[in-house]
C-alpha cells in the first residue's frame, strides 16, 4: 500500500486529524460494495471527501478520518441501507492523529496518536482499534444495564430463599441476559488483530501502544466475566422456573391418583352397600 492521498492526487497536508469511530449498527452490510479508490479490502477501506479516509467493520463501525462533518454526514447517508438493526444513538471514539516525521509512532498519556508517517495501513491500524473501542463501549453499557435488570431478582433470591414473584417478568430478563450475552459475544473479536499487521509487522508497536491506550484486553477480559455471571444467573433462573413447574406436575399427578384411589374406593363401598 502506499501513502493516503488527496483526492486531487496530492499528499495530505494536515498535520493533526481526527479520527472519529462511530458505531452505527448491529451489522453492516458491506458485501458488493466495490469502488475505484478502495485502499484495503479487510476491513474495506477508501478514499472520501476531499482529503478523507473512510473504514468499515463488519460489527457495525465506520471510522471517519480527517473528514468534515458534512463530509461524515454524506458518508453516512450512503451506508445507511446497509446498516443492520441501526442503533438510535451511535456509540462514538475520538481520538486526534498528528503526523510527526521527527517522532517514532507514540502516543503519550492524554495527548494525541503520533505517527511518523501518514499511510494506509497506519490509519487501518488505528481504526481498528477505535472500531474496538467503540463496540466495547456499547457493550460494556448494555452488560450493565442487564445486571440492573436481574440484579433485584438475585436479591430476592438470597434475602427470601425462594424466587421473586412474576414468572412473565423473570422469563423477560432471562430473556433480554441471555440477547445480550449472543450479541456481545458474537459482535467483535477483540483478540484478533488487523490483518494488516501480517504485512507489515513493524506496526506491531503501534497497534500494542493503542490496544494499552484504550484498554482493549482489559476491558474485553470484564465485559467476559460480566457476560458468564449474566449466563450464570439466567440459567439459575430458569432452573428454579423448571423446578417449580416439576413439583407442581408432580403435585398435580399425586393428587390426580388419590382421587383416582378415592373414586375406586367409592364405588367399591357403593356396590358392598347396594349388594346387601
Amino acid at each position: 500500500m502506499t501513502d493516503t492521498i488527496s483526492s486531487t492526487g496530492a499528499p495530505m497536508q494536515n498535520t493533526r486529524l481526527t479520527a472519529r469511530a462511530l458505531l452505527l449498527g448491529d451489522r453492516l452490510d458491506i458485501a458488493g460494495l466495490e469502488r475505484s479508490d478502495v485502499l484495503s479490502t479487510t476491513p474495506l477501506a477508501f478514499k472520501a471527501g476531499q482529503d478523507g479516509f473512510v473504514a468499515l467493520f463488519r460489527f457495525g463501525v465506520a471510522v471517519l478520518v480527517g473528514l468534515t462533518p458534512l463530509e461524515e454526514d454524506e458518508v453516512i447517508r450512503g451506508l445507511r441501507q446497509r446498516i443492520v438493526g441501526e442503533f438510535a444513538r451511535h456509540e462514538e471514539e475520538t481520538a486526534i492523529i498528528e503526523i510527526s516525521p521527527d517522532k517514532d509512532d507514540q502516543i503519550p498519556p492524554g495527548g494525541p496518536i503520533y505517527i511518523k508517517k501518514l499511510s494506509t495501513e497506519r490509519l487501518i491500524v488505528i481504526a481498528d482499534a477505535l472500531s474496538k473501542s467503540a463496540a466495547l463501549a456499547r457493550d460494556e453499557r448494555e452488560a450493565a444495564a442487564v445486571f440492573d435488570l436481574v440484579e433485584p431478582a438475585a436479591r430476592h433470591l438470597a434475602e427470601k430463599g425462594r424466587r421473586p414473584p412474576g414468572r412473565r417478568e423473570i422469563l423477560k430478563r432471562v430473556g433480554h441476559a441471555l440477547l445480550v450475552r449472543q450479541r456481545v459475544s458474537g459482535r467483535v473479536a477483540v483478540e484478533e488483530k488487523p490483518d494488516v499487521l501480517w504485512d507489515r509487522p513493524d506496526l506491531e508497536r503501534l497497534y500494542a501502544r493503542l490496544e494499552d491506550e484504550y484498554e482493549l484486553k482489559e476491558r474485553a477480559s470484564a465485559l467476559h466475566r460480566k457476560l458468564v455471571v449474566i449466563g450464570d444467573t439466567a440459567q439459575t433462573l430458569t432452573d428454579l422456573i423448571d423446578t417449580e413447574r416439576s413439583l407442581r406436575l408432580e403435585l398435580i399427578i399425586v393428587l390426580l391418583i388419590v382421587f383416582e384411589i378415592f373414586i375406586t374406593f367409592y364405588q367399591m363401598l357403593t356396590g358392598y352397600l347396594g349388594g346387601h
